[in-house]
């Protein structure tokens, strides 16, 4: 923490209480949460005092690790057995201290009168029951109710989350039905008893920024509706602007700063929140230089899938397009935005360009070869002079491995280097270009922040040299700070290694920092190209029209 950090700017009261009347639907002061691990203890939250009023929506902000989804839930009361409140901390509901009542009285207002929902639906909901059933189960909890008036009601939460055909989807299980849907399906659970207080922590993190506007929209419609009070757990600050009233700056699991909305954002006092604010993702992709040749080209690629349905003795199959003739070229110190909501093929399409799926049809050329019938053997020998970065580094780093062994592989594998020596040479000149010290060899990657697993993803792809990298949507789950240095990163790196990029992502405003040009998909095919500053200032098309309007302006 810097000095100046430290500035005591957030005092326990409100900054607009003159124009309040009456008293908070929840008041909570001094609140504070331990941890109990092994070699010590973390504090997670430390003196938090915030004000929630009927109506309004109170957004708190902050990176991963700032304590405020720890906040949430100990209103709710979800906190685990390692945790310890402070004794100082007091949550009060209508006026009595939640802290205080007997896990009987916190569960009958859980899911009542304070619900919550959830980043991750798939993991919130039950996958062995039926959506009908998991909301029928949320209403019988907390009233009396026959199966028949309570399935009655589900059917009609669903109606009001406006989820299509909601009498097919009461029978259907969570894992038929998107992650849109599936949050809708949240959204009309924790609605269901008519709720004071709804929690959203993170509510649209993992969705397209069209669902994600849909979502947002929702709610506000619901929440004007019934009157309820919404905190909104986010570091997405377009939303924050857009949707809330009153804003909670927290870091280190300390409030640094609170204001209305509308003055945080003009004037922000704490250094901490200037930062914050000066994290979204900004600046263009340096020009491209005169006359720079074509490193990869493909031409009508057709990728197919066979699906199949039905039972074991009368199966039934379909085709999906998911890649419908498309063409692509790539000139070498240029990076290529591909974007396109969930399940538009831009994915599928970047894997088959570089030989990760076979194509069905279509030419692949890289550097002027092609490759499109290569075989496995065949591709080796250029593998080094392509490289992929994923989009959960956990997931993509061997957690058996430690950072030295994980990047030096690749070496080992393509045959680079004369010797170990000279091999882990060029794995300290890898972690250096990312951005990383040299001393960290021998340490393995739970140890390090998402951020930094972003950045050892990057340094393996790095260290083997490649003319072309595919980054399939690198910064999604990374917060806005660590957002814009994976950005600088990956600038840098290009300028001084002459790298060309494959974009892949749905956040546009990474795309306009990234990118020279665009490609914008839709359910397999091209829709719009271009300059990527004409096409998210001036797009040609009612679908690319929508993308912009929901990743720059997310209550339109």
């Amino acid at each position: 923490m810097t000095p100046s950090d430290s500035i005591v700017t957030a005092p326990a009261e409100r900054r607009d209480l003159e124009g309040r009347n009456g008293r908070p639907v929840i008041d909570a002061r001094n609140v504070a949460v331990d941890f109990k691990v092994e070699g010590g203890t973390v504090r997670a939250v430390r003196d938090v005092s915030f004000q929630l009023y009927r109506g309004e929506t109170v957004a708190i902000v902050g990176e991963s690790g700032s304590g405020k989804s720890v906040t949430a839930r100990t209103i709710m009361g979800l906190l685990s057995k390692r945790a310890k409140t402070g004794p100082r901390s007091r949550i009060d509901y209508d006026g009595e201290n939640v802290l205080a009542f007997s896990e009987r009285r916190r569960r009958k207002l859980r899911g009542d009168r304070i619900s919550m929902i959830f980043q991750e639906p798939m993991s919130s909901l039950n996958p062995v029951y039926t959506v009908g059933t998991q909301i029928v189960e949320a209403i019988r909890v907390h009233r009396r109710m026959s199966r028949k008036a309570a399935t009655a009601e589900a059917l009609e939460l669903l109606r009001h989350v406006r989820i299509p055909d909601p009498e097919a989807r009461l029978n259907q299980y969570p894992h038929q039905l998107s992650g849109g849907q599936r949050q809708r399906v949240m959204i009309a659970m924790a609605l269901a008893n008519k709720p004071d207080v709804l929690i959203a922590d993170e509510p649209t993190t993992a969705l397209d920024v069209t669902v994600q506007a849909q979502i947002l929209n929702l709610i506000r419609a619901l929440q004007q509706e019934m009157g309820m009070a919404v905190i909104l757990i986010t570091h997405d600050l377009t939303v924050v602007r857009q949707f809330s009233d009153y804003v909670y700056v927290m870091s280190q699991g300390e409030v640094k700063e609170h204001n209305t909305t509308e003055a945080l954002f003009a004037d922000p006092v704490h250094p901490y929140t200037r930062r914050l604010l000066a994290s979204e993702p900004r600046g263009a992709a340096n020009p491209l230089p005169a006359g720079s040749p074509v490193i990869l080209e493909g031409k009508d690629v057709r990728v197919a899938f066979t699906l199949r349905r039905g039972g074991f003795f009368k199966p039934q199959y379909s085709e999906l397009l998911a890649v419908n003739d498309l063409s692509i070229s790539l000139r070498r110190h240029e990076t290529l935005g591909l974007v396109g909501e969930s399940g538009s093929g831009k994915t599928t399409f970047g894997q088959a360009l570089i030989r990760l799926i076979d194509a069905d049809a279509g030419k692949i050329t890289f550097d002027g070869e092609p490759i499109e019938s290569r075989n496995r053997a065949e591709m080796r020998p250029l593998r080094s002079r392509m490289q992929i970065v994923f989009q959960d580094p956990f997931s993509s780093l061997n957690p058996r491995m430690s950072i030295g062994q994980i990047i030096e592989e690749g070496l080992v594998v393509n045959g680079l280097g004369e010797n170990r020596r000279e091999r882990i040479d060029r794995v300290r000149e890898a972690l250096s270009a990312a951005g990383l010290p040299t001393d960290i060899l021998s340490r393995f990657p739970h140890e390090f922040s998402g951020g930094q697993r972003q950045r050892i993803a990057i340094a393996r792809a790095v260290a083997l040299e490649p003319e072309f990298i595919l980054l399939d949507e690198p910064t999604s789950a990374l917060d806005l700070s660590v957002q814009a240095q994976i950005i600088d990163l990956l600038r840098k790196l290009q300028d001084e290694r002459g790298l060309s990029y494959l974009f892949i992502s749905h956040d546009l405003k990474v795309v306009r920092a990234l990118c020279h040009r665009v490609v914008v998909m839709q359910h397999g095919r091209i829709v719009e190209e271009g300059p990527v500053e004409d096409v998210l200032t001036r797009p040609k098309t009612p679908y690319t029209e929508r993308l912009v309007r929901a990743a720059f302006d997310v209550a339109a």
